[in-house]
């Protein structure tokens, strides 16, 4: 788990563009995601669901201890306070642009984007009413199962309305990639760090198969997006056709906002 100190640091301190992140090591695609049908996704996401029910969603013997409340938390709550959500989806129903984002909560590369992108990007369009966005979490990195744990609990999250801030208190705290430090007790920690989160509710929805379902949706939309790694960004006017942006940093990614905003 990353020190809030270190953190804070890390955030300062000028990272390359992000790129998506699709070669070496467990950052590459799922093959279930770019090859098999939507039926077989379905499938596997319930089955997956079912399995951190029945486990208690433990990876590891980490995943026991006191729940606390997660360094740098409050600026992730910070940061959305006051922007309309709904589920996954972050901003003005009424806003002319929208933005699509495939992640992985264990992506290290999806931290940069996040803490450093995205920190910029909201209070800038977000917040202003210019764009939505519209998370639509994955579970490419390995351990799989890990990946998978996470993007159940931020969409439990997300149906109380508290799926971004769940999210980047996640990569605010990531660990090492496969470390298995996304257990269960730091989705735990997670759900106690966001002020007015029901973190009973939340869990009991984690292991629900409407969550697994609508995981499920977004491998759909993941394979007919072609989508090859995370993060992948996607913008253009709400309701019409939406264009990848390749390596989106700050300067990029709002090139392509302003386009679509013209």
């Amino acid at each position: 788990m990353t020190s809030g100190k270190k953190a804070r640091s890390q955030r300062r301190t000028p990272a390359p563009p992000p790129v998506r992140s699709t070669g070496g090591g467990g950052r590459r695609a799922s093959p279930k995601v770019l090859a098999a049908g939507a039926g077989a996704i379905a499938l596997a996401a319930v089955a997956a669901a079912l399995a951190f029910a029945l486990t208690g969603g433990s990876s590891s013997p980490s995943s026991t201890g006191p729940v606390t409340t997660l360094p740098d938390a409050g600026t992730a709550v910070q940061l959305f306070k006051g922007i309309p959500q709904h589920g996954n989806v972050l901003g003005s129903a009424k806003a002319p642009v929208t933005m699509v984002e495939y992640i992985d909560l264990q992506c290290p590369i999806c931290r940069v984007f996040e803490t450093n992108v995205m920190s910029t990007i909201v209070p800038r369009y977000v917040r202003s009413g210019k764009v939505r966005v519209e998370a639509r979490p994955l579970a490419f990195i390995q351990p799989a199962q890990d990946s998978q744990r996470g993007r159940l609990a931020a969409l439990a999250a997300g149906r109380q309305n508290r799926f971004f801030e769940f999210a980047q208190v996640l990569y605010f705290n990531q660990g090492a990639e496969g470390s298995s430090w996304l257990n269960s007790l730091i989705i735990r920690s997670a759900f106690a760090s966001i002020p007015g989160l029901d973190a009973a509710a939340a869990s009991s929805a984690s292991n629900s198969s409407q969550v697994a379902r609508e995981a499920s949706r977004f491998d759909t939309e993941a394979n007919a997006d072609h989508v090859g790694g995370t993060p992948t960004i996607f913008v253009g006017k709400t309701g019409g056709k939406l264009t990848e942006v390749v390596s989106p940093d700050v300067s990029t990614l709002s090139a392509a906002i302003d386009r679509a905003l013209k």
